[in-house]
């Protein structure tokens, strides 16, 4: 029986180990500190509920948390 061609990929691959483009020990000040920001725009949003501070507070507060959630969720472990 010959090797699939996912097969050789996996096995070409393995001497090349993954690395990040964010190292796992800045993962969690990263997180953090997007989550904070989030939840400040999150407030100044809340505080300034206009249409026309939608684009600068509440698109800004959501990728903040999205990607702060993210982060956190990487950040301590827990693999989606």
């Amino acid at each position: 029986m010959s090797a699939t061609p996912l097969h050789d990929i996996w096995e070409a691959s393995s001497s090349q180990p993954f690395l990040p483009s964010i190292p796992k020990g800045l993962q969690f000040p990263i997180a953090f500190t997007l989550l904070f920001i989030a939840v400040l725009l999150t407030g100044l949003f809340g505080l300034n509920n206009t249409l026309k501070n939608l684009p600068l507070y509440g698109i800004p507060a959501s990728l903040a948390f999205a990607f702060g959630a993210v982060y956190m969720i990487c950040a301590v472990g827990v693999y989606v």
